[in-house]
């Protein structure tokens, strides 16, 4: 997966899971509400790995002379 794809998806999976947090909230579903905070930390962790796979992609740039 490119970085890019990894950040896209997290933010996707960042929003559903504020989505489903609030409704939880709204609806005082607790499960709903924990499923929504794991999802939002794994599109918090897939936007990290877009992050590292720039930042490894920029410094083998450097070493090889590609900037």
């Amino acid at each position: 997966m490119s970085s890019t794809t990894d950040k896209i998806k997290g933010l996707a999976n960042e929003a559903v899971g504020n989505v489903k947090q609030g409704i939880g909230n709204a609806t005082g579903n607790d499960k709903l509400k924990a499923e929504g905070k794991t999802q939002e930390l794994k599109g918090d962790a897939q936007k990290t790995t877009g992050d590292v796979k720039d930042g490894a992609k920029h410094v083998a740039d450097k070493v090889t002379g590609k900037v």
